[in-house]
């Protein structure tokens, strides 16, 4: 097949139904929107100023013993103090988690007592 003027071979592709459009060739991935954009600036920024202070920090001669990361707090607070954004108590996870306290510990009584 002959390619049209202007025409690139990320255009020409089309998925079908036994090929989906592969992630490189999906608009949304490169063609950012320009909220999108503004967003992952404001972020870099943030990230940017965050890196200098702690730099500053670091190489500061009459630095303190210890240097605290505010990235490494936020990370250490999110794996020990805010358990339940990624934790929902439900049926199933009680349920798995009475299966996993009391299942070995019923197995092994009835083992011991099966093998009197």
């Amino acid at each position: 097949a002959k390619m049209a003027a202007g025409e690139s071979a990320g255009e020409r592709y089309r998925p079908n139904r036994f090929v989906s459009l592969p992630a490189e060739l999906d608009p949304a991935a490169f063609e950012a929107s320009p909220e999108k954009r503004r967003a992952e600036a404001e972020r870099l920024a943030i990230r940017a100023r965050l890196k200098r202070q702690y730099q500053l920090q670091l190489h500061d001669p009459r630095r303190p013993a210890v240097i605290e990361d505010p990235a490494l707090l936020r990370w250490v607070y999110a794996r020990t103090q805010n358990v339940y954004p990624t934790f929902r108590p439900t049926a199933k996870t009680s349920f798995l988690g009475a299966l996993y306290a009391l299942g070995p510990v019923l197995f092994w009584m009835f083992a011991f007592k099966f093998d009197r």
